[in-house]
């Protein structure tokens, strides 16, 4: 072969060789890009970012994340369930978000990820990603399945309760409004993945924390808040049965109407009984449904008063002390305000 041919062939193999390394690398860097940038799970990837973030806002205009009525029926969610959650300042921090894969079958592509909620409580979620069109030559992507959640809650013993410090009030999220009844669940949209811490901290009641993490989509994460009464809620309950008790003890009659105590004689009594609390209940305050109650406490009256025999007309002079048990419930009205009955077990 003459040595101008000879040259020609070599230029041409090296050309043909730096061409498809130029492919390759273009391939290879065009793979890293669309996983980056443009793949399912990226898409994923930018949805976490904001809740990571805490732009709720931009993560609920996110396609295929807003859900309206009739897709919360559909999904067999509660339909009212309220939006209050929605927001930056019901967020908690989302760390250690990875991928842990992505699986393509038929229109739907399955990205699963980890990461950590709260920044101790470990999760994965699966999303549902779908195509939804083209920007030049890149895919478009949206939540084939939004990935909102419905924290169905339910809070015994306070119409007011927090959510990751947010504070919230079921007369405000519920479409009952002022007529809501305490025992009615208060179903909230969240967003997925998410942790919710809900207590309860009020003057009357209050719960430690219950951690929920929403971990998927369109799920129903029911839930149950238990109170327990403050001290100074209970405070106030004993000085109410303390007035209570002493406005009794003003009935100069044998059995003061409405009183947990009372003497019963067989005679006729010569002057008016003179009652006064020797040893007032110290009350304890407990659940009950959705209102609150004074289980059994014990006290003592005292009784002052001359019998007078029917027979001879003796008098016997009565001086003692008389020992009663008392009961109580309470409800807590619209206004906040406490209704105490006392009555006798049994009563």
């Amino acid at each position: 072969m003459p040595p101008r041919r000879t040259h020609l062939a070599r230029d041409l193999t090296a050309i043909v060789v730096t061409v498809v390394v130029l492919l390759a690398a273009l391939g290879t860097g065009g793979f890293f890009l669309y996983r980056a940038l443009y793949s399912p799970s990226a898409f994923v990837q930018h949805y976490l970012s904001l809740l990571s973030t805490g732009h709720a806002a931009d993560a609920l205009h996110v396609p295929g994340v807003a859900i309206d009525r009739s897709q919360l029926e559909a999904a067999g969610l509660p339909k009212n369930s309220s939006e209050a959650l929605l927001r930056r300042s019901a967020l908690s921090a989302l760390t250690d978000v990875r991928v842990e894969s992505e699986t393509t079958a038929g229109d739907v592509t399955q990205v699963t990820v980890s990461y950590l909620a709260g920044q101790r409580y470990p999760g994965t979620t699966t999303f549902s990603v779908e195509q939804s069109g083209w920007a030049g030559f890149v895919p478009t992507w949206r939540f084939a399945r939004s990935p909102l959640a419905v924290i169905d809650l339910t809070v015994h013993g306070s119409m007011s309760f927090q959510v990751n410090n947010f504070r919230l009030d079921k007369r405000q999220l519920a479409l009952a409004g002022s007529s809501v009844q305490a025992a009615d669940a208060v179903p909230m949209l969240v967003f997925s993945p998410g942790l919710y811490s809900v207590r309860v901290d009020t003057t009357i009641s209050y719960s430690a924390g219950v951690a929920v993490l929403s971990d998927a989509p369109l799920k129903n994460v029911p839930v149950q808040v238990q109170t327990t009464p403050t001290d100074k809620f209970v405070a106030v309950v004993q000085d109410r049965v303390d007035d209570f008790l002493d406005q009794c003890a003003t009935q100069q009659v044998l059995q003061p109407t409405g009183c947990p105590f009372g003497y019963v004689v067989d005679n006729r009594i010569a002057e008016p009984p003179q009652w006064s609390i020797e040893k007032t209940p110290k009350v304890s305050v407990v659940p009950d449904g959705e209102g609150w109650a004074i289980p059994e406490t014990k006290g003592d009256a005292h009784i002052v008063v001359d019998i007078q025999s029917i027979y001879d007309g003796s008098i016997t002079h009565i001086d003692e002390d008389v020992p009663f048990a008392m009961v109580g419930t309470i409800d807590i009205g619209a206004n906040g305000a406490a209704s105490i009955r006392v009555s006798e077990p049994g009563g």
